[in-house]
């Protein structure tokens, strides 16, 4: 059974950058299309972006389009999400999930597998 362990989360000020990683224990995940979710307090969790096996298709939420990239190191069986010029409304526990399939989706629904969070602070 996968295990996702998310890391790289802190406290950064506004306008930094910060790289999340998602590893994997457990069978390969090569196959298999990933995503970044997000919950900020007292909100719902959220799509971030999404990443299909290969690494070739990728689709992200408009609130990070164009400063955030999803990829992945199937070797490492590890998926990153990297995130630049970051707001304080980007402040939130930072989830990786799995999919069941190949592809890419952005509904948390399509995912079976969940890591158990790392959070980012971005101060103003």
């Amino acid at each position: 059974q996968v295990q996702l362990v998310e890391s790289g989360g802190g406290l950064v000020q506004a306008g930094d950058s910060v790289r999340l990683s998602c590893a994997a224990s457990g069978p390969p995940i090569g196959n298999y299309g990933a995503g970044w979710f997000r919950q900020a307090p007292g909100k719902e969790r959220e799509f971030v972006g999404s990443i299909n096996w290969s690494g070739r298709s990728s689709v992200y939420a408009d609130s990070v389009k164009g400063r955030s990239t999803i990829s992945r190191d199937n070797a490492k069986n590890t998926v990153y999400l990297q995130m630049n010029d970051l707001k304080p409304e980007d402040t939130a526990v930072y989830y990786c999930a799995l999919r069941g399939n190949s592809g890419t989706a952005i509904s948390a629904g399509e995912y079976q597998r969940w890591g158990q969070g790392t959070q980012v602070t971005v101060s103003s």
